[in-house]
């Protein structure tokens, strides 16, 4: 069987430790990059390739993971770093010093998506002739096309419309696609593959596409783009799979005891071990120097756990904007013992609440940990219906009762529907119920752009942002290697 040379430059091996520790999870065979004929003669062997597409979407080899959503939720309103090596990778975000070169993140915002897209088209255009069964070519095919939408969805949010690359057969300059394309293409590929996909639950492994996954993105692409009657729509077909579901524990959701409940849409599924191709790192940033442990939890600092220099914090007006009853920053820690003895208290003025968001109590090896990351929830679900209904309707009492099935978890009051008396109060407040609920899952600054809010709040803390920063710059290695691109507007 013939097979496209494209893939002979294409190593395979980063797939291998992509999925979290279990039986029933992708376990795929490494196949050597010298021998691509085997790559098709087998289901494994295709599949090492879809494994591979997969681990370039997760985005969480060594500390790449904690680094790409604290480098997006440190230009909001939530949290920021100090100290340690940020300079090589967070400042530029955080001081809103956007050059598209101070920060190792450029590249791999940029990169990690194309490398998923290359993987994908590896297996669609190789399909065909691949010596597996029908059935499983269909399946293959349309996670392929997942993988494909989803990774220009994430650089649209990162980038706005970019070169739209569907082949590898296309020349290796390619100009940016217009808005209209772009977002059309991403639309088009989630309704095609949709009814190709398993229903949630019945994927054949944990972290392989399914029909929630795909419904998943398209909502987030409705509201970010606010097609709001489409957004609600979509949401409301989520809802009607009756099979998600609000997990009823926040402090828990994010544990990896926890994992793989029915709040979880979509995830960037991780896996503690000491090579650290596949893990979550946050933990590392976010423990106090000297943390010996938390008395309110029982935590205590685990045997070959690592501090690193810099330190994430939580914003204090972000902490003061939650109502005291609010279980939603149980998991902020506010003071803990140190390795002297001492109780340090972590709030204002003297210092900043600390974000745990992913609880270290479970799975770890060394500074590896294994907290899949949530991309989507059912909560965003129920709060981005809420959100195109108000955008269309005005105050309504489906929003208002959508908004309080996630505040009944958080353990605060009911609102009611004459709280509200515009859409624009209203627009405000669902504004701040999805950062309570969603902080430090990378949906702050998306959530604050669409609101309109993202370049007043950081001028408010007195940076320099500028209307065209909602949009990150093209890295110039970029832009140096196409000469058919164009800066996004404003960046010199």
């Amino acid at each position: 069987m013939k097979i496209n040379k494209y893939i002979i430059r294409v190593f395979i091996l980063i797939s291998t430790f992509l999925f979290v520790k279990c039986e029933d999870v992708l376990k795929p065979e490494v196949f050597s990059e010298t021998a691509p004929d085997n790559l098709f003669n087998s289901l494994q062997g295709v599949e090492s390739v879809l494994n591979g597409a997969y681990a370039w979407v997760a985005e969480n080899q060594g500390n790449n993971l904690a680094q790409m959503i604290t480098a997006s939720e440190a230009m909001t309103d939530v949290g920021f770093g100090e100290l340690g090596a940020i300079a090589n990778w967070l400042l530029n975000f955080q001081d809103f010093v956007l050059d598209g070169v101070g920060s190792a993140l450029y590249n791999k915002y940029w990169n990690s998506p194309y490398k998923a897209i290359r993987n994908a088209h590896i297996i669609l255009e190789n399909l065909d002739e691949a010596n597996i069964s029908d059935g499983s070519k269909k399946l293959i095919r349309a996670e392929a096309r997942f993988i494909r939408a989803i990774s220009y969805y994430k650089l649209y949010i990162r980038f706005g419309p970019t070169p739209l690359r569907t082949s590898s057969s296309q020349e290796l300059e390619l100009p940016r696609a217009s808005e209209e394309d772009f977002i059309e293409f991403i639309e088009t590929e989630l309704i095609d593959i949709i009814p190709d996909l398993p229903d949630p639950g019945e994927e054949l492994k944990w972290g392989r596409a399914h029909k929630g996954a795909a419904m998943g993105i398209l909502t987030k692409l409705y509201l970010n783009t606010k097609q709001w009657q489409k957004c609600a729509e979509a949401a409301l077909d989520i809802m009607n799979l009756n099979y998600y579901e609000l997990f009823p524990d926040y402090f828990e959701l994010f544990m990896v005891k926890s994992e793989r409940n029915k709040e979880m849409i979509w995830v960037h599924p991780c896996k503690a071990d000491l090579g650290r191709e596949a893990n979550m790192s946050f933990m590392n940033f976010a423990w106090p120097q000297g943390f010996a442990s938390h008395p309110a939890t029982g935590l205590e600092f685990c045997e070959g756990c690592r501090s690193f220099a810099t330190m994430f914090k939580i914003r204090n007006d972000f902490w003061y904007s939650f109502d005291p009853a609010d279980k939603r920053t149980s998991l902020m820690i506010t003071e803990y013992v140190n390795s002297d003895g001492d109780t340090i208290i972590c709030l204002p003025p003297d210092d900043n609440p600390r974000p745990f968001k992913y609880w270290p109590a479970d799975d770890f090896e060394g500074p590896a940990y294994g907290n899949d990351v949530p991309d989507i929830r059912y909560a965003d679900i129920l709060l981005s219906r809420a959100e195109a209904l108000n955008e269309i309707n005005g105050p309504n009492e489906e929003s208002i009762d959508l908004i309080n099935m996630v505040r009944d978890r958080a353990g605060v009051e009911y609102l009611n529907l004459s709280d509200f008396a515009s859409k624009e109060a209203l627009r405000d407040h669902i504004l701040d119920e999805r950062g309570w609920e969603f902080w430090w899952e990378r949906k702050r600054r998306e959530d604050l752009i669409r609101h309109g809010e993202f370049i007043i709040r950081a001028q408010e803390r007195g940076l320099p942002a500028q209307p065209h920063h909602v949009r990150h710059p093209i890295p110039l290695e970029i832009m140096d290697a196409n000469s058919k691109l164009v800066q996004n507007e404003d960046y010199y």
